[in-house]
């Protein structure tokens, strides 16, 4: 639907046409104009004159709050992310309220987040939950067991009898029981990791009750030790990639649910579980998010994480479009690209705009092997060059003449 086919009076009952025109008369985007009605339709009784009051200003205030024409408004941004990230600090903090699992925070975690790489120091994902899951505890840990590594020293004991060349691993079945809450019997999850381990090691077993021996092919303590190893990087159940879940409840918008905090991320699988609420589970990795999500929702995690990241050092007064712009830029060409040489700066058109942000040497270099020109058209090229930049009062054309009496004879 175009703008001109919406009808803004379709969802409000006390709103004259005289609102209508005063509202619809001003300069807002439609999003602010519905907020205006919205206003408005909460107040009844509101007359043409006070309604010609809150539209002016709210225009008022949105002209104020728009970027003049030609306004630098990188070198802003830059600057208002810039200095304040002076003043954050460069330690790992524990997650606010989890204190299990320790999140990169400050400094470490903008840069991070800039640099646009590809795994975070501690990834870690919030899972939220549907229905019954959020509600129940018992039902909520059945997600949990489905999302966090199960290994074999989860599960039981491990030994080894170097005598008999044998690996031998007592199950408990208290813990089988509760890790694979569905299946009633804990036999027969003992089976089931029997042949795992078989199909994994390539080795015979031999299962009895909760306790399972295995050996190496041909009697060797140097294999017997290897298969050790092997078992214990094994993964039962769960994701590889999660190390560690811990379930909370909080106090959301439509009231108390448990919340997942993982340690470890792997955002694709995890939003295919029975249970887990994929419209409102986040990661902290970007890049998994641009992958399973498209590059739009990559570019609101940017925002987001950003915007996180300040307010957890006290710095949230930063302007939210500042931010917007950064994401903007990075993701513009439809993937996530860093704000550095090996990103943005370093694939600017300005051969002096590249030079000066890193390794000038190389870069002037090979400008001069391949015959470069740099045609001076934005600011850092300018400036190092002593001309005035083609923006703010730099792009402004004044010409000084006659003023015709008949312009009309020109």
């Amino acid at each position: 639907m175009t703008e001109a086919e919406y009808d803004p009076m379709a969802a409000y009952s006390h709103i004259t046409d005289d609102i209508e025109a005063i509202v619809e008369d001003t300069v807002l985007p439609r999003r602010l104009k519905d907020r205006v009605y919205d206003t408005i339709e909460d107040h009844e009784g509101v007359t043409t004159e006070q309604a010609t009051d809150i539209a002016r200003g709210v225009e008022s205030q949105y002209t104020d709050t728009r970027v003049d024409p030609l306004e630098p408004v990188g070198t802003v941004s830059a600057q208002s992310i810039g200095e304040p990230g002076t003043q954050m600090t460069m330690n790992t903090f524990h997650y606010a309220g989890v204190a299990e699992i320790d999140v990169t925070q400050g400094l470490p975690r903008l840069i991070e987040l800039v640099d646009a790489r590809k795994t975070p120091d501690t990834p870690m994902m919030t899972v939220y939950l549907e229905d019954e899951y959020a509600e129940k505890r018992e039902k909520a840990h059945e997600v949990v067991w489905a999302l966090e590594a199960t290994d074999i020293l989860s599960l039981g004991d491990v030994s080894t009898n170097v005598a008999d060349m044998l690996v031998r691993i007592d199950l408990n079945e208290e813990t089988l029981l509760e890790r694979w809450p569905t299946v009633d019997s804990a036999n027969t999850v003992a089976t089931e990791i029997s042949e795992t381990i078989e199909d994994k090691l390539g080795v015979s077993t031999r299962q009895s009750g909760m306790a399972i021996e295995f050996g190496p092919n041909e009697p060797s303590y140097r294999e017997l030790l290897q298969l050790v190893e092997q078992l214990r990087e094994i993964v039962f159940k769960g994701i590889e990639e999660i190390s560690r879940v811990v379930i909370r409840k909080e106090e959301l918008e439509d009231g108390e649910e448990f919340v997942l905090y993982t340690e470890g991320s792997a955002f694709g699988d995890v939003l295919h579980i029975e249970g887990v609420d994929a419209s409102r589970s986040t990661c902290n990795n970007i890049h998994e998010i641009r992958a399973e999500l498209g590059v739009e929702a990559a570019r609101e995690a940017i925002i987001n994480e950003t915007i996180d990241t300040l307010r957890e050092q006290g710095l949230d007064d930063v302007n939210i479009r500042h931010l917007m712009l950064v994401a903007d830029i990075m993701t513009n060409e439809g993937t996530i690209e860093s704000i550095g040489r090996h990103g943005i700066s370093g694939s600017k058109d300005s051969v002096l705009a590249r030079a000066a942000f890193e390794v000038t040497v190389n870069h002037l270099l090979d400008a001069a092997v391949h015959g470069q020109s740099d045609d001076l058209n934005g600011i850092i090229e300018n400036v190092i060059a002593g001309k005035p930049i083609a923006l703010g009062t730099g792009d402004v054309k004044l010409r000084m003449g006659s003023i015709d009496a008949n312009p009309a004879d020109d």
